[in-house]
């Protein structure tokens, strides 16, 4: 199999890595890929978002599997022209991937599919946004509608903070409009679902980290990091996020005519009445993806083929390593405000073999030195007998990293490995 990956994230690096160790797997491109993909595979130049510049390269290429990261190309209908040229694409058409692409659709579709979720009001002015606000109350949730790079959401208990992110998401014009939700207490939790339009397999449970700041202060963030497995989650949980989640929301997808084929990223709130869902996504969220794919043993190359070709039944059990996995963001000084780019970037080769970095926004300067390229720029992973010994390593290898004024979190995974969390 020849496989081709549609991006240029550490998403993009984890997925071209695990592929890379699938046996079924002849050859991995990336595109546009990044410096750090670059050492392994061939990455090449193409505008991921645009639709007919990837099916020529695909085709040139003669791939048997694309498989698209971001979600702005299968918002852009990169995946519907992959498939209309006959080519197997891992990614929803541009109809389904509107899941993402509007927080005020996927609550339709929630509602329609009976899915246990946040009550919610659709604000298209300012009157309407100020009285979801006081209707409410704080702690205020505020979403924009669109695409926002994992950086459109406000939780503050600031009404002027929330009246402020909701007007500035109503100002983009057009027919822009702002999401308010009730807040939803209890620890938040990340499930993958592969699907292939009407069979869903879930991956392993992952948390992220989106506050910037450790314990959770500042403003959110694409993701500071993540753990995978969820050692304190309930028994049985994964079963019930696909029985009532994902499932459902699957089979509402194909009723309307618009099978969604790929990932379902179920973000979750875990309250005392249960899961609720907090957003869908429609692509491998990052930087969970970068821990549960170094935990999964199954090859996935061919599990991301059987979703693309409507064969999942046809699959057998996933294989998961028992280590945990802990994955570290170094980000760029600013982020995620103003982040600084084009500073040099040093002391990977110093890292040993207990961990490993992805790349994210990294660049080469003119001199062909490593540099820095955007606000979250490596991925730093490790696995560990438990998450205490992930977590020693993963920070290990962080401080290899030299990249003047970047910071990161340091409590990525700590509650959970002092057994702190709890579901209400």
């Amino acid at each position: 199999m020849k496989a081709l990956v549609i991006g240029s994230g550490a998403r993009e690096h984890a997925l071209v890595r695990s592929l890379l160790a699938d046996p079924a797997v002849d050859v991995v491109l990336a595109a546009p890929g990044n410096p750090g993909i670059d050492l392994v595979t061939m990455c090449l130049p193409v505008d991921a978002s645009d639709p007919s510049a990837v099916v020529a390269l695909a085709r040139e290429h003669a791939v048997d599997l694309v498989v698209v990261g971001p979600e702005a190309p299968l918002v852009a209908g990169v995946a519907d022209a992959v498939r209309d040229a006959g080519i197997a694409c891992f990614g929803p058409g541009r109809e389904a991937a509107t899941l993402e692409g509007s927080k005020a659709f996927a609550k339709e579709v929630m509602a329609a599919a009976e899915v246990p979720t946040g009550v919610a009001h659709v604000a298209t002015t300012e009157a309407e946004l100020a009285e979801a606000l006081d209707a409410f109350g704080a702690p205020y949730v505020v979403k924009d509608d669109g695409l926002a790079a994992g950086k459109g959401v406000v939780v503050t208990e600031d009404r002027g903070v929330a009246l402020e992110h909701g007007l500035a998401c109503l100002a983009k014009g057009g027919d822009a409009q702002v999401v308010v939700e009730e807040y939803l207490d209890g620890p938040e939790a990340s499930l993958f679902c592969i699907c292939d339009g009407s069979s869903v397999v879930p991956l392993d449970l992952a948390q992220d980290f989106k506050r910037v700041f450790d314990g959770d202060e500042g403003p959110n963030t694409g993701g500071m990091g993540a753990y995978s497995p969820l050692t304190w989650a309930p028994e049985g949980l994964v079963d019930d996020v696909v029985d009532r989640i994902a499932q459902p929301v699957v089979d509402e997808m194909a009723r309307r005519g618009t099978p969604f084929v790929g990932v379902l990223y179920v973000g979750l709130a875990l309250t005392a009445g249960g899961p609720r869902v907090i957003e869908f996504n429609v692509r491998f969220g990052d930087p969970e993806t970068q821990a549960v794919l170094a935990r999964l043993e199954t090859p996935l190359g061919g599990l991301l083929m059987a979703a693309a070709q409507g064969r999942l039944d046809e699959a057998e059990p996933l294989r998961w390593r028992d280590e945990s996995a802990v994955t570290v963001v170094v980000a760029a000084p600013g982020y995620p405000a103003s982040p600084a780019t084009g500073e040099p970037i040093a002391g990977l080769e110093e890292i040993g073999d207990d961990a490993y970095v992805l790349h994210a926004g990294t660049a080469k300067g003119e001199d062909g030195t490593l540099v820095s390229a955007g606000g979250r720029v490596l991925s730093v992973v490790a696995l560990g007998a438990d998450l205490t010994e992930a977590r020693d390593r993963a920070y290990a290898a962080v401080e290899q990293v030299d990249l003047e004024g970047s910071h990161h979190r340091t409590d990525i995974a700590l509650r959970a490995s002092r057994g702190e969390l709890h579901v209400p």
